[in-house]
């Protein structure tokens, strides 16, 4: 881990585009700004986690709802394959 000192407005360049920028200091907190490509996603550490712990539970098959599903997709009717 680099860690770095920086005077309030100073910053740190990562990779040529992304740039972070010591905004503020309050009591125990310290306020940055990061500029960075749209492309890239830039999240505190806690969203991040709760983004994948949720991909993870949408990407789960449970499967009676598989089974479900692939009946009412060879069933015939208004949704079936009959006009």
């Amino acid at each position: 881990m680099l860690i770095l000192t920086r005077k309030l407005g100073e910053q740190i360049v990562i990779g040529g585009d992304i740039l972070i920028t010591r905004v503020e200091i309050k009591g125990s907190q310290v306020r940055i700004g990061i500029d960075a490509p749209g492309h890239l996603g830039v999240y505190r550490q806690e969203i991040l986690e709760k983004i994948q712990s949720e991909n993870v539970r949408s990407a789960e098959v449970i499967a009676p709802d598989l089974a479900e599903a692939a009946f009412l997709l060879s069933s015939k009717g208004p949704r079936g394959n009959e006009p």
